[in-house]
């Protein structure tokens, strides 16, 4: 596995574009906090790249992350000197709820098995969810529980656009098997296969 030192490295030979001590101003610092977890979103020039604590402590994982997401690269920083500039950082963040948290523009489910009748279970990231076929066809239940439940706010689609993905989902699902086994169904994005419904990826360049 590639290094942050290594990928920064690579960055800088591919013209990345680095930045002076006396450049780098984020726009704000937004901790969100609830449901156990906590998250950082960096705001910088139309950019948000989410942190968790650990990563935002870390000098390399912070500048690979900036880099990556952003396309600059921050200051090196004497460690002393990053240590006290992301304590002040984090002293002087927007405190939000988690329910505020914007949506994860990424969002996709690994899976969705049927257990019969109408009983289903979405399968997120190792973490299984429990759903009616009424909870599952209303998307402000399914978003609800799956913030509840597995922390994370899937993107709001327009009515029309959920209820093709929620179809999408039901044909392709899965049968529970009996002896469990492997019951994941593709991981490839219902957004690959219907782009047309990936219009919310762009609300925020209206």
């Amino acid at each position: 596995m590639v290094t942050d030192t290594e990928f920064i490295l690579d960055g800088i030979n591919q013209g990345c574009v680095m930045l002076a001590d006396g450049e780098f101003f984020i726009d704000r610092l937004v901790k969100y906090v609830g449901n156990g977890r906590t998250r950082w979103h960096v705001e910088f020039r139309g950019h948000r790249v989410e942190f968790t604590t650990g990563q935002l402590k870390k000098q390399p994982t912070f500048r690979r992350k900036m880099l990556e997401q952003a396309g600059v690269l921050p200051p090196q920083r004497a460690g002393g000197d990053y240590r006290r500039w992301a304590i002040e950082l984090r002293k002087n963040a927007i405190e939000l709820p988690w329910r505020d948290r914007p949506v994860d523009a990424g969002f996709s489910i690994d899976g969705l098995v049927s257990l019969g009748g109408d009983r289903w279970t979405v399968e997120y990231q190792g973490k299984v969810i429990k759903f009616t076929t009424t909870k599952l066809r209303r998307q402000t239940s399914f978003r609800k529980r799956m913030l509840l439940k597995a922390k994370v706010l899937p993107p709001q689609l327009d009515t029309v656009a959920y209820r093709k993905w929620v179809d999408w989902l039901i044909q392709n699902a899965t049968d529970a098997a009996p002896q469990g086994g492997d019951i994941s169904i593709t991981e490839k994005s219902w957004l690959d296969d219907l782009p047309e419904l990936a219009g919310w990826q762009n609300e925020e360049t209206k």
